[in-house]
């Protein structure tokens, strides 16, 4: 077994770590990537999914650490990563070792095979060539050659991809019948794959097979090309607030409209088993082997035209279903159905194939039949004379059949197996009181029946299946020429499937919101959720025992300390905010009373503590490594998700590594909630007017049992530090003052209590322990509220934060507010208030 390099420079072997939910396509991708060598990190990457003939081509400008490259491979999950043959040597000595990047791949995709191609097929002119050649017919073509033409190493990228197609794949595709896209990474937020792990937008990480992940709550979609889109825009939504709102606006017409959401739903389940993504590659892809005497080629080729078909004939009843509805994109999809040049194709395959001849669910039989009478009848003689004698043929078996049964008095039937050979008689365990009699073969039970054959009837199934392959070839030669013309116009059917996979997404976002009760979210620039619900969660616990929380962050408050005691929310509270920002940018309701948000370039996260034994990475190796992508690649517009930073290395060390990575994310001024057990943070970043304190309550209750903490958790969020809660510090404990009868009386007695503490007394820790550990933590918190006690500029703290909020107040009023005058002037003059009342009592201190 070879070795691979890890990113800290040392040397592991291999895993075998399974792919997770969240990237794990039912089909991989080939993938090409060529890497710039000079002063900047240009990559330019080329990805085919041959299964629904799509491809894309994009070129980006990448950081040390590859995020962004590696963030699309693992929304677009290689079966195959195609690298220059020296950044892949062969020979694995010390002195030629991969490149950086290369090694990233092997270990974020060790699953994956890794091939190199020759230099010499790296070319930009013959990759410019290719996408001229395959790229489909259609008004976006201009403007996407005229867009790949400016990014070279993308080009370098596309021509030793459709080289390794070509010459390893033994794959040609026809020209003109490729859908590529020129892609801007820009257009989308960037969600690396840990985020996407540990926020379960595209699979549960405890269970992969279980349905708990956002994937899992908003895959409503009936269409496999539907669950593509919406796999896709989950692990990287999209930024252009234009679009989002257009999606909105359907999504909100879909839940007011009943019969819009009806009969869109009746029109696509029509189409539930179709991939026509799939349908469109199996047709356009010729193989250099490929043999028109090869019955099982033919018989795939029948199948695709029937299925074809049925797409052409399922394609009105949706563009019924949308007319007169109101919003943009309701009816661009609706215009994209309404091509005229569908409805030639349908005319054009009613002309050569019978109406009669339809797939559907037909099975055995039926399905044979189908196929061997798709094509019309007087199209070709030596066609009419073999479909006659399979005909004769299959009268001959069922004759057979009637006959063994009269002569042996067995109630015998006939099972057609396309992969068993042909027919077998059957005969149910329960009619066959003795042995079958003599003459029969092959005998098999398979649930309550007995399968068998003869030698009779292996004769005329030969007969049968000749005559069959016969009539198959024969009409391959007239599909053959449907192919042909239906690949001149072969960019309609992508435009169909994209816009039948978009209408599927959107109608199973409007079902979700209609069966859970969402709202509809507004993109002020502000994020602010009112009674704001995990959407995973609250559907795992009963009805109403999801605790709701508020959000504000605008630019007066961007960084916003979550703090708390274990097990008191604060991990859930990150990640309800990571997946509602996630639901809304996709276009999706979310579960809450009211929300707005703004939109961000990238959601970047550190929400685990556990080690890294794939990159032989210890817990603070791991947090540093994931803190110093977030400090790269975060931006004013990026949201950043930080849980418990710095605990991995000793407690002053830790705190100021959490403090001077907190400076610089304040400084750039990103939407970040960062939740920590260092209480000293909140002092040492006091003097920021943009930092937010919070806390999660905690109430404790008189202990009943040494066995229970006394406390109750409410999970709920509150303003200010968390210096008077439990884990932190001081807080007044009630006690009963002495029992009396009646009311009971209480005083308040300081006390000083730690969950921590308390869990390792319920560990049967030695008392004498407990309480030394019990004496310096009331020590250590007498210093800190000493130190903060002493502090001369909390005044002037207090006047900046309360200037910013105005400040910010005021020009969201400005941006965004819709209120009447009179209204929008009373709320001027009641903030004006509240300001004038915050700095009154201010200067009072």
């Amino acid at each position: 077994m070879s070795v691979v390099p890890s990113r800290s420079g040392s040397v592991r072997r291999p895993s075998s770590r399974p792919v997770t939910a969240a990237s794990n396509p039912q089909n991989g991708y080939v993938i090409a990537i060529y890497e710039n060598r000079g002063v900047g990190r240009e990559i330019g990457i080329a990805s085919l999914d041959r299964s629904t003939g799509r491809a894309t081509i994009l070129q980006i400008s990448d950081c040390q650490t590859y995020v962004k490259t590696l963030h699309h491979l693992h929304v677009h999950y290689p079966s195959v990563v195609v690298v220059l043959d020296s950044s892949l040597p062969s020979d694995p000595s010390p002195s030629r070792r991969s490149t950086v990047l290369v090694q990233y791949i092997q270990e974020d995709f060790p699953d994956v095979p890794m091939e190199s191609v020759s230099r010499k097929y790296w070319n930009d002119t013959v990759g410019l060539e290719f996408i001229t050649m395959l790229m489909v017919d259609d008004e976006e073509r201009a403007s996407t050659i005229l867009s790949v033409s400016n990014n070279p190493f993308a080009l370098c990228a596309a021509a030793a991809l459709f080289k390794y197609v070509q010459t390893k794949l033994s794959t040609i595709y026809s020209p003109r019948s490729l859908r590529i896209h020129c892609r801007a990474v820009e257009g989308t937020m960037m969600i690396d794959h840990d985020t996407a792990k540990n926020l379960e937008l595209g699979g549960n990480m405890a269970n992969k097979k279980s349905k708990h992940s956002l994937f899992g709550l908003l895959n409503h979609v009936f269409t496999p090309m539907g669950a593509r889109s919406l796999r896709v825009n989950i692990l990287a939504p999209p930024t252009v607030q234009g679009l989002i709102e257009s999606r909105l606006n359907a999504v909100d017409e879909l839940v007011r409209s009943e019969d819009h959401y009806t009969s869109i739903k009746v029109s696509i389940k029509a189409m539930n088993k179709i991939d026509i993504d799939k349908l469109i590659s199996s047709i356009i892809v010729a193989t250099p082997n490929y043999q028109t005497n090869n019955p099982k080629e033919a018989s795939s080729h029948v199948t695709n035209m029937l299925l074809l078909r049925n797409v052409v004939r399922s394609i009105p009843a949706i563009q019924r279903a949308l007319q007169g509805c109101e919003s943009a994109l309701l009816r661009i999809i609706q215009g994209l159905l309404s091509d005229e040049k569908l409805f030639e194709v349908e005319r054009l395959l009613a002309s050569s194939l019978n109406d009669d001849a339809t797939l559907g669910k037909k099975t055995g039989l039926p399905a044979a039949n189908s196929k061997v009478y798709a094509v019309k009848a007087n199209f070709n003689r030596m066609l009419d004379v073999a479909r006659e004698t399979y005909k004769e043929n299959v009268s001959d078996i069922f004759e057979l059949n009637r006959t063994l049964s009269e002569e042996h008095n067995l109630p015998l039937a006939l099972t057609y197996q396309e992969r068993g050979g042909g027919f077998w008689f059957t005969v149910s365990k329960d009619d066959l009181e003795d042995e079958l009699p003599r003459g029969f073969l092959n005998v098999t039970a398979r649930g309550a029946k007995w399968f068998f054959t003869s030698m009779e009837l292996k004769k005329r199934n030969a007969r049968m299946k000749d005559a069959l392959e016969e009539a198959l070839m024969l009409s391959d030669r007239i599909i053959q020429d449907l192919v042909l013309q239906v690949v001149e116009n072969i960019g309609i059917f992508y435009k169909a499937s994209e816009a039948i996979s978009l209408l599927d997404m959107l109608w199973a976002f409007s079902h979700v919101a209609i069966l859970h009760s969402y709202v509809r979210p507004e993109f002020t620039g502000t994020l602010a959720i009112k009674a704001g619900r995990h959407p995973i969660l609250e559907n795992l616990q009963s009805a109403g025992t999801f605790v709701a929380n508020d959000t504000y962050a605008c630019e007066s408050s961007t960084f916003q300390i979550v703090q708390g005691p274990n097990m008191s929310g604060k991990s859930t509270y990150l990640r309800q905010l990571g997946l509602l920002t996630v639901m809304a940018t996709c276009g999706c309701f979310v579960p809450a009373e009211y929300a707005s948000f703004r939109v961000h370039d990238a959601l970047l996260t550190r929400l685990s503590n556990d080690d890294d034994p794939e990159r032989n990475l210890s817990t603070f190796s791991n947090e540093m490594a994931s803190s110093a992508m977030i400090l790269s690649m975060a931006t004013p517009n990026s949201m950043v998700l930080i849980d418990e930073l710095g605990r991995g290395t000793s407690a002053i060390e830790g705190l100021g590594i959490a403090h001077a990575i907190a400076e610089n994310l304040i400084d750039l001024k990103a939407f970040v909630f960062f939740a920590t057990h260092f209480s000293d943070l909140s002092a040492t970043l006091s003097r920021r007017p943009s930092v937010v304190n919070l806390h999660l309550s905690v109430q404790n209750n008189t202990q009943s049992s040494s066995s229970h903490l006394g406390l109750q958790f409410h999970y709920r969020l509150l303003d200010g530090r968390g210096d008077d809660i439990p884990h932190y510090g001081a807080f007044l404990l009630l006690t009963p003052l002495f029992p009396l009868p009646g009311p009971a009386r209480y005083v308040f007695q300081p006390w000083r209590y730690s969950i921590g503490l308390e869990l390792a007394r319920l560990a049967d820790l030695p008392k004498e322990a407990m309480e030394h550990a019990r004496g310096v933590a009331e020590k250590l918190t007498d210093l800190d509220k000493a130190k903060q006690a002493a502090s001369k500029t909390s005044q002037a703290i207090a006047r900046r934060k309360a200037v910013l909020r105005l400040q910010t107040q005021l020009t969201q009023a400005y941006e965004h507010s819709a209120l009447p005058d009179h209204e929008l002037s009373l709320y001027l003059a009641r903030l004006q208030k509240e300001i004038v009342a915050v700095l009154g009592s201010v200067l009072d201190e």
